[in-house]
């Protein structure tokens, strides 16, 4: 492939790619069953036209434009397209509210509001109709023959049909390129403001450790709006010369991996999770033989990955279980993943060691939207599960012990604290939070990052928790609630999970129910369940069911750390219901306020209890 340049803005990345892959496929798009793919040079023109386009309604150097829109090709041609005028570009998701994107088109002042459809447009409506500064409302999908009545509403292909020009410019690398809004686990989410060049160095720095050619394809799901999506995915694999299918929805994901056959799989835990569970599951019905036959491969895998050197009869039980399970699985990814990245979240030692014996290696990194995001990962050669990797080239983590409640002053190669990032990559601030910007940034340029963790000798960092969901019991103990609750999650019978017990004698857990499993579970008892589910999820067997899953994984934890109670809820948590972000990350705050009722009756319980036990004494 040759060597890449040191990039130093979107627009560098830009004329690279398009003057480099024009014959190339970059994008790929399912319509009535069969994938068409835009290549470089088309995507190139497209760009060119929308830029000319977005010039004509006056679209300024420095205006802010925002888009609320799932991933499609009009996507980035619009990102592209505003990085060559200079403006800002401002993502939302589709699945916000309308409330949420009043907030950010008026806090960012966009004087441009681009729209998925109609539909979008309706839910907007109310709130757009406030927003002063707003001139101009692009719709993407406009009903053929129709045209919304806002009079400051136009179309894409309006745009991609100006007739106009407007030669790129040239920005600098410290000027903004995005602004991406944080999830806002509580309260109104901020502006994170990347420049060019935050965005820049940190594809440029992806690919000293990770090389990509024209032959890799990615099945592009994760929402580009997201930072981990938009460079790790999109501005990366376009920069390299590779190919992105968009996916067809969170439901097709399995279908889209097998029909386009990605090289490349970047995800959220969640998605490895669900993977996970649903093998498990498929295992739990086969024959004794094959079962035992995969637990004995994972056992020698384990030791393979220990460096152990295996006997002949422990190759040959590998060569089996490859040939029976573990192909059959790949298969459903296509059959040709080289690795996959996984971020977002901690992703669970028990999970990537099980995908890895399946034969696709699963690299974890660490990021956050004000590191751009990637501020280290794992890559080949450079490998240690149960970490996220070292540093990315140019990156530098710096642990602060005496940041952690109850630490103390120590060796800060060792020692747990919180995480502080140092880079090119490091945002220029919140926009319009200057209070807050100063609160995160140190004199030195660092980022705190919130984050709990600590490197090891060989500079490889591992996550441990977040400050601010550490919580103090009565009897002064710190826990971290997320650690306990990913792995309650990876039983079959848990969708979700919240471990609660700020200033409270114990832990107690809100758990989402699997109710589809548990009836499946029911259906295979002699004894009769309800059905209803209600009446299902209060049945003690049932309840027997969760606690014994809770003991299971707790027996890992520290005594302190146990769930004494838990209530078993049949509500998911989703972003309709205000109770998870766009990237699916538990609004705790929002899920304490819902249940407060829920989760002082648990500790009322407990108390009735041990006042009947002393009483019968």
């Amino acid at each position: 492939m040759g060597s890449l340049p040191d990039f130093t803005t979107l627009v560098d990345i830009f004329h690279h790619s398009v003057g480099r892959y024009g014959a190339r496929d970059l994008f790929g798009t399912k319509r009535g069953g069969i994938w068409s793919w835009m290549t470089y040079a088309e995507f190139g023109r497209a760009v060119d036209r929308l830029r000319a386009g977005l010039a004509s309604l006056g679209i300024r150097r420095g205006e802010c434009v925002a888009i609320v829109s799932n991933n499609r090709v009009e996507w980035a041609v619009s990102a592209y397209a505003c990085y060559g005028l200079g403006a800002v570009f401002v993502p939302m998701y589709e699945a916000q509210s309308a409330a949420e994107w009043e907030f950010i088109v008026g806090e960012s002042e966009a004087t441009a509001l681009i729209v998925a459809n109609v539909a979008s447009l309706e839910k907007a409506k109310r709130q757009l109709a406030a927003t002063e500064r707003l001139r101009h409302i692009v719709v993407i999908d406009a009903e053929v023959g129709s045209q919304p009545d806002d009079p400051r509403c136009t179309t894409y292909s309006a745009l991609l049909d100006s007739q106009s020009t407007a030669p790129a410019i040239q920005p600098a690398s410290g000027d903004l390129a995005t602004l991406i809004y944080t999830s806002g686990t509580t309260g109104n989410p901020k502006g994170v403001m990347l420049t060019h060049g935050n965005i820049a160095s940190n594809v440029a720095a992806i690919h000293q450790v990770l090389k990509l050619d024209a032959s890799d394809r990615s099945l592009a799901f994760l929402p580009w709006a997201h930072v981990f999506g938009q460079t790790a995915e999109l501005h990366h694999l376009f920069s390299a010369g590779a190919s992105m299918a968009i996916c067809e929805g969170p439901d097709k994901i399995l279908d889209n991996l097998a029909e386009i056959r990605p090289t490349l799989f970047f995800s959220v835990p969640a998605v490895f999770n669900r993977l996970f569970t649903a093998v498990q599951q498929q295992l739990a019905s086969k024959s004794g033989l094959v079962r035992r036959l995969v637990s004995g491969a994972l056992e020698v895998a384990a030791r393979k990955r220990s460096g152990a050197e295996l006997k002949i009869h422990e190759r040959a039980l590998l060569l089996v279980a490859e040939r029976l399970v573990f192909a059959k699985v790949r298969a459903r990814f296509g059959g040709r993943l080289r690795y996959a990245s996984a971020g977002g979240a901690a992703l669970s030692r028990e999970v990537a060691e099980f995908i890895d014996t399946l034969g696709i290696l699963v690299f974890e990194g660490y990021g956050l939207t004000e590191t751009s995001p990637v501020v280290s990962t794992n890559y080949p050669g450079f490998r240690k599960m149960g970490t996220v990797g070292p540093a990315l080239p140019g990156v530098r983590v710096v642990i602060d012990p005496e940041a952690v409640q109850g630490g103390a002053p120590g060796n800060a190669s060792s020692a747990e604290g919180e995480i502080i990032v140092f880079g090119p990559n490091v945002m220029k601030g919140y926009f319009k939070h200057p209070e807050e910007t100063a609160a995160v940034l140190t004199a030195d340029g660092g980022f705190r990052t919130g984050d709990m963790g600590c490197l090891d000798a060989q500079g490889f960092l591992s996550i441990t928790g977040r400050i601010k969901e550490q919580y103090k019991l009565e009897n002064g103990k710190y826990v971290v609630p997320t650690a306990l609750e990913e792995q309650l999650k990876l039983s079959p019978f848990v969708s979700n999970v919240m471990v609660y017990g700020d200033n409270r004698p114990y832990n107690v857990a809100l758990i989402v129910a699997n109710v589809a499993a548990l009836r499946r579970w029911a259906d295979d008892r002699p004894d009769p369940l309800p059905t209803e589910a209600d009446r299902l999820l209060a049945d003690e067997r049932v309840r027997a069911l969760v606690r014994g899953e809770i003991d299971r994984v707790g027996a890992g934890f520290k005594g302190f750390e146990a769930i004494r109670d838990f209530a078993l809820i049949g509500e998911a948590f989703t972003t309709e219901n205000g109770l998870l972000t766009p990237k699916l990350s538990l609004r705790r705050r929002k899920a304490i306020e819902r249940y407060k009722d829920v989760i002082d009756r648990l500790y009322i319980r407990d108390a009735r209890a041990v006042a009947a036990s002393a009483s019968a004494a």
